[in-house]
């Protein structure tokens, strides 16, 4: 049932993505020649690409974080003296979001 949750959010995320890339390129390429084509098509590949960019990255993080989340709250309960460096580790993996955010917000100024 979670499984079928998780598909059912993710779905309706990409169609959100897609009809917002969409919206997009109708705004960017006014009706014209085919360079005005070629132009929202690039539009287009470079907004899906941003949303890409950042579902990985979000998701990796997030694998990331919940693996050694669970791994640093072990180790600190043994040994409390480890948290600082628990916690530089858990920012690491939240660095991943942080990165695919930048790496999205370059390609969505390439246009």
């Amino acid at each position: 049932m979670k499984k079928c949750a998780l598909l059912l959010i993710g779905t309706a995320l990409a169609g959100a993505f897609l009809v917002g890339t969409l919206a997009q390129a109708a705004d960017a390429a006014p009706a014209g020649t085919t360079a005005d084509a070629a132009s929202a098509y690039r539009s287009i590949g470079l907004s899906l690409a941003a949303a890409f960019a950042v579902g990985m990255s979000i998701l990796g993080a997030g694998y990331a974080v919940g693996r050694i989340g669970s791994a640093a709250l072990g180790a600190i309960a043994e040994k409390p003296e480890l948290l600082p460096r628990a916690m530089l580790f858990v920012a690491l993996g939240e660095g991943l979001a942080v990165l695919g955010f930048a790496f999205a917000i370059w390609l969505l100024l390439q246009k």
